[in-house]
């Protein structure tokens, strides 16, 4: 084509990631056609903005990085373009103004999603984004065009260059089914096999009596800690199968690699982390007379309903003969978890198209003109924000990494 007529590329998923890079290539005049399977864009990220938009987390650089774990290097160039400051104020450029929460988290005004993608999707229409949905990807024919399944039948689409932007394997009502996975195989693309991430964790079998008085029950102000790392702090809950929640969303990588490698993983719960170990022990150590040992833990613990049904649950009958042995096991209680739930389940996954098989710009070494972003790379981080500006930041990147390779193939005007 010549180098003076707008380029044309073609964005797969209508997520956060390939919203972004839409914006990205739009405003630098490029011509941009999203496709997406779902009867409308931004499904999942609607889900997410249930109960609360969660958009960033307001930590400092260094910890923030420190949350996407052993890909921090491969995130920290994409955070370090368009990080949480960044986001935010992008954020606040649609007319969408955001608060922090007392954890640090960042939340629209009205802690919704809808509006915020209202407002973007209108900029991107503005821009000339034209966006085509119930329009399936279906691979490349043998000349290198995308085949697409669309409500008039299949078509052929030809671009000077294409974003796969198609999310993991969870959530697949919607959209996010992990297909893409074997048309990538197909085409010599190497992958790291999609798991849960961000997901609830079972365990061999609670009694009936956790089933049926404390499913669904939270379990408040605990602390939670793998192998010989520091215990966080925060919430969780107890299910008819296992446990899930926050807390257990932000340690779900160590488990589920525990697990992995070990066919269970076992975590230390804190019931009481406001107490250190030798004052739990001389509050227990007190003479509890007639009074049952459910009254005494109560009585001199605050040690009731779901916290004193699990340590029942989990500590051996004798240990509650002895006070010392009884503290040791409120401040370190140990858990047994066997698998994670289905990965439908699981708020996202990891896994993915590695970052060894792409290049600075996102591009796939094996397929040039051919980009990846958002939750199809192999990376994963813990809900709280990180999630989302992790693809927000993914698709800004290969949204500027097509303009470079645009330019550099002579496809777009320097």
């Amino acid at each position: 084509m010549s180098a003076t007529a707008p380029s044309h590329v073609a964005i797969i998923g209508g997520g956060p990631a390939g919203l972004m890079a839409a914006e990205v290539l739009s405003q630098a005049g490029v011509r941009v056609d999203l496709y997406d399977g779902m009867p409308s864009v931004g499904r999942k990220f609607l889900l997410a903005g249930v109960g609360g938009m969660n958009i960033t987390h307001s930590e400092a650089y260094p910890a923030f990085l420190s949350r996407y774990a052993e890909r921090a290097p491969q995130m920290a160039p994409l955070l370090r373009a368009f990080g949480a400051e960044a986001l935010c104020e992008w954020i606040h450029g649609l007319g969408i103004q955001t608060f922090v929460g007392t954890s640090g988290r960042v939340f629209p005004t009205d802690m919704k999603a809808a509006p915020l993608l209202r407002a973007w999707l209108k900029r991107l229409r503005d821009q000339g984004v034209v966006i085509h949905t119930r329009h399936r990807w279906l691979g490349w024919n043998a000349e290198g065009d995308l085949l697409i399944h669309s409500p008039d039948g299949e078509k052929t689409i030809h671009s000077d260059a294409v974003l796969l932007a198609l999310g993991g394997g969870s959530w697949s009502r919607l959209g996010s089914d992990g297909a893409w996975l074997k048309l990538l195989e197909d085409r010599g693309v190497p992958y790291a096999t999609l798991q849960p991430s961000n997901c609830g964790f079972e365990v061999s079998a609670w009694s009936d009596l956790m089933v049926s008085k404390f499913a669904g029950a939270p379990l408040k102000n605990v602390a939670i800690g793998v192998a010989d790392d520091k215990p966080r702090l925060g919430e969780c809950v107890i299910t008819a199968t296992g446990i899930e929640g926050s807390l257990i969303y932000a340690l779900s990588a160590p488990i589920r690699e525990a697990i992995n490698r070990d066919g269970a993983a076992t975590v230390h719960i804190d019931l009481l982390p406001s107490k250190p170990l030798d004052k739990v022990q001389a509050a227990l150590a007190k003479p509890r007379g007639s009074r049952s040992m459910s009254k005494h833990l109560h009585s001199q613990l605050g040690l009731d309903g779901v916290k004193a049904a699990l340590l029942r649950e989990l500590t051996p009958a004798e240990h509650f003969h002895d006070p010392a042995q009884l503290a040791v096991d409120i401040k370190a209680l140990p858990l047994t978890l066997v698998k994670t739930r289905p990965m439908d389940e699981a708020i996202s996954t990891a896994g993915g198209v590695p970052f060894e098989a792409l290049d600075e710009r996102l591009m796939l070494k094996q397929l040039p003109g051919v980009f990846c972003a958002g939750e199809m790379l192999d990376w994963e981080a813990p809900t709280g924000g990180y999630l989302l500006t992790g693809c927000f930041a993914s698709g800004r990147a290969a949204g500027r990494g097509m303009l470079e390779w645009l330019v550099a193939s002579g496809l777009a005007p320097r």
